[in-house]
């Protein structure tokens, strides 16, 4: 039996086909436009059935013994009286903010994200914590301060096709094929990566740049375009404010001036800029390249603000602004206190740009632990996430953990932060449950995310968890579903979309209206002026840049620049494999035997210069921590850069890259930390 559904091993959330014998999962195989000999293949879904069946999955609560050894198993009774017994402790103690729920990425950020927040609002906590200040929402947050919301690129029909800081090869197979379609048909496709990707290979321009200084190549290419009217003047005139401004902002960044800073040359950046505002429709394909740097927020606005300039927001080939599915908003944030402020509360406008992403700066999480500010934290609940692995000064971050007096973890399987819980929740994989994704909430069409096979042993789909955990603690009546299906079909009543009706449709899901380009001839822009903004008031009279960099880049972007003469090596953090996901998959052999497993790319001519061979055991310092990988040499980076693999931590305590990355200096507007580039050094093990 084949059973439509979404794969969830990713944030991509591919919709694919379930092959289903005897109610175990057999295979799955992703769907495409392309015919399925042309199809990229993903190994994660290629190895769908030995992750959900694999021996080391978590299938029986888990709680600490009391000499505390180890762990035992016990009952969900047991478990959840325990986690229920330590909420309302520290209520009683310390206060109900006293308690965070901190998120990774493993449970999707749609209704499993609305969930946990449901939770701990009516509980009275304001700290549900999520990773978005490192990865996605703090892009997010930059688009909709630019014009209104998150804007997505329409690869396929472009002509002119900017990647920028992202390899969707390795991350999102549906977009790089996309991509790949339109470069057979005649697109130009430029890349922008300090690494030589694959997709960079393909490129008809590969611009090599200098991590972190993006933000400067944006604002050089809007200089190149406005000196050279290269600019969409019925759109500027009509749909947009503060081009003035950011004329006299851009002309401070001539290429001609940036050039050398960003490793490029004069005439590259030059012929990207006229490229990119020339050839009709464009597309920039941004990503977690930009995310990962102190600059992300003036930056992504900065991106964001060439595709208007050049006419190609909201176009067919474009940038296309989404249409989001009316559904209820279940978060129950009305409950809080006014009197109780979130341990983030250094970043409120990123804290309040939307009425659902909430606070996503979760480096906070470890300072209020640590410093007791601006209140003491005594108890964390993480689910699907691994932040003693994945979160930047890892030191620093398991000094934190192991201060906790209560820590509570759910996942499918045993984590580095795992093993400092108090209590483990296993929980179920994507095919294991049923919930309603992200793409399916923030933009049509909605596609149902099937559970095609029972939780495998005792483990509870995540949406379980928490309602069973709201429940016992006394908020029976904001947890009256006893499925998925009744939750889904509550929150999507305004839609007037039933669970029903979505199996109904299978993949092709439900659209509530077609698809509609240039929506701002209709309505306008979701920002104050209801217009793109090029200068933001609100930015302003909250005392920050107006117009992305007109304060200058803020210092260097890259992390322990200062310390250059002793670590003189630039490490880029990377590169993400599709076989793993952030520090997932790495118990499965199927995945371990095949590609590069954990190395650190060195260029020949550094290698040489050091005496290191191909495989050699490498020591790689910074001033945080020490790190040993093996060495691959490889002309990808460039001589005096190497590129580490990320995520390793679980699978060997050594090559922990985190252990090199600093969460000392972030961000003013969201609170992001470099952890994509440092200085570091390299010597034999």
């Amino acid at each position: 039996m084949f059973v439509d559904t979404v794969c969830r091993f990713c944030s991509s959330c591919c919709p694919v086909e379930a092959e289903v014998v005897d109610g175990r999962l057999v295979g799955a195989r992703r769907k495409s436009f392309l015919d399925p000999d042309k199809r990229l293949s993903c190994a994660k879904l290629a190895a769908a059935p030995e992750i959900v069946y694999s021996p080391a999955r978590l299938t029986k609560p888990l709680v600490k013994k009391e000499d505390g050894s180890g762990f035992r198993e016990s009952s969900w009774d047991e478990a959840l009286e325990r986690v229920v017994a330590a909420f309302l402790r520290h209520r009683q103690a310390s206060g109900p903010q006293s308690v965070a729920w901190l998120r990774g990425m493993a449970a999707d950020w749609g209704a499993p994200w609305d969930y946990p927040n449901r939770l701990m609002h009516a509980f009275g906590s304001p700290n549900t914590i999520g990773n978005g200040s490192i990865c996605f929402v703090a892009r997010d947050f930059a688009h909709t301060y630019t014009y209104g919301s998150m804007a997505f690129p329409e690869a396929k029909n472009a002509k002119c096709i900017i990647v920028w800081g992202k390899n969707d090869g390795n991350t999102a197979l549906g977009a790089a094929e996309s991509i790949h379609w339109a470069k057979e048909h005649g697109a130009i496709l430029i890349v922008i990566d300090p690494v030589q990707t694959a997709l960079a290979r393909k490129a008809d321009i590969w611009l090599q740049i200098k991590p972190g200084h993006d933000g400067l190549l944006a604002m050089a290419m809007i200089n190149e375009i406005i000196n050279h009217n290269w600019y969409d003047t019925k759109f500027i005139d009509q749909y947009t404010v503060g081009f003035e401004q950011l004329r006299q902002v851009a002309a401070r960044y001539p290429a001609e001036q940036v050039a050398d800073l960003l490793w490029l040359s004069v005439e590259e950046i030059k012929e990207v800029a006229r490229l990119y505002a020339t050839v009709k429709p464009g597309t920039i394909i941004d990503g977690n390249g930009l995310d990962m740097h102190r600059e992300v927020f003036d930056t992504t606005r900065a991106v964001a603000m060439l595709r208007a300039l050049t006419g190609n927001l909201d176009q067919p080939g474009g940038d296309v602004l989404p249409q989001p599915v009316p559904v209820r908003n279940i978060q129950l944030k009305q409950r809080l206190s006014d009197s109780v402020i979130p341990i983030t509360c250094e970043y409120s406008l990123f804290n309040t740009f939307s009425e659902t992403w909430g606070n996503q700066v979760q480096g906070c999480l470890v300072d209020a632990i640590l410093t007791e500010k601006p209140y003491p934290l005594k108890m964390v609940v993480v689910q699907s996430g691994n932040p003693l692995v994945t979160m930047a000064d890892a030191t620093r971050t398991r000094a934190a953990f192991a201060k906790l007096e209560n820590l509570v973890v759910i996942d499918m399987f045993m984590t580095e932060t795992a093993q400092l819980a108090d209590v483990i929740l296993p929980a179920s994989s994507c095919f294991e449950k049923t919930q309603l994704n992200r793409s399916s909430i923030r933009n049509n069409p909605i596609i149902l995310q099937n559970a095609v096979i029972a939780p495998q042993g005792d483990s509870w789909p995540d949406w379980k968890i928490v309602f069973e955990l709201g429940r016992r603690l006394g908020y029976g009546g904001d947890f009256p579903w006893q499925t998925a299906e009744e939750a889904i079909d509550y929150q999507l009543e305004p839609a007037g979309v039933t669970v029903a009706d979505l199996r109904t449709h299978g993949q092709a899901g439900i659209r509530l209206e077609p698809l509609k380009h240039q929506k701002y001839l209709e309505r306008p822009f979701n920002t104050p002026s209801g217009k793109v903004e090029f200068f933001s008031r609100r930015l302003a009279e909250a005392g920050f840049a107006g117009v992305p960099f007109e304060h200058g880049l803020g210092g260097d972007p890259i992390s322990f620049a200062d310390q250059e003469g002793e670590y003189p090596v630039l490490g880029i953090s990377g590169s993400r494999d599709i076989r793993f996901t952030n520090s997932q998959f790495r118990t499965i052999p199927s995945l371990l035997r095949e590609g590069a497993g954990c190395v650190v790319d060195i260029h020949p001519d550094d290698a040489s210069r050091q005496g290191f061979a191909e495989g050699d055991r490498v020591g790689i310092a910074s001033p945080k921590g020490a790190i040993e990988m093996r060495a691959r040499l490889s002309t990808v980076v460039r001589p005096g850069t190497i590129r580490l693999a990320w995520g390793w931590g679980d699978f060997d305590p050594r090559a922990s890259l985190n252990l090199l990355t600093e969460d000392d200096h972030r961000g003013p507007v969201s609170g992001t930390s470099t952890s994509r580039s440092f200085r570091c050094r390299l010597y034999r093990v």
